[in-house]
């Protein structure tokens, strides 16, 4: 199976109200509270360390079978910016997508490196609902082989 990184799009940050562990890196967050300061319609965002998917995504998820991660309820906040700029946008409902699985065999990971790794069966659902703004390049597992294919 091929597997990518993937980089999602960061279209706020954890706000006033999230609850993690900064003495370890990653720091471990326990509860999320993410302030929404853009909406460009990609189904799965980003700000370090977490991943916010739509209910959406998470419904097709779950109808394609997945593993590495399980989901959470996430509180949204809206930025004064988003106000001002973006008043006509409607924000879709968001779950927090919590990465637990091994990169390059769950369908979910994180690398090394902390970027994002995904299954390309799974990154092909994602993308089929709405991916324009996240980037992927295929995953090098360390080992000496380089997954290639999508671009």
């Amino acid at each position: 199976m091929k597997y990518f990184y993937v980089e999602p799009i960061v279209v706020g940050e954890l706000d006033e109200g999230t609850v993690m562990d900064v003495s370890v890196h990653p720091p471990i967050v326990n509860k999320l509270v993410f302030q929404v300061d853009g909406w460009p319609g990609d189904v799965l965002v980003a700000s370090f360390p977490c991943f916010l998917i739509t209910e959406e995504a998470k419904f097709a998820l779950q109808q394609a079978g997945f593993s590495g991660a399980t989901f959470a309820d996430v509180e949204i906040t809206i930025s004064d910016n988003f106000r001002d700029v973006y008043s006509d946008v409607k924000i879709p409902p968001l779950v927090w997508l919590k990465i637990e699985g091994e990169a390059g065999h769950s369908d979910f990971g994180i690398a090394s490196d902390l970027r994002l790794v995904m299954s390309e069966r799974i990154l092909d659902v994602l993308d089929a609902l709405g991916l324009p703004m996240a980037s992927f390049k295929p995953f090098d597992d360390r080992s000496g082989h380089t997954d290639l294919g999508r671009e």
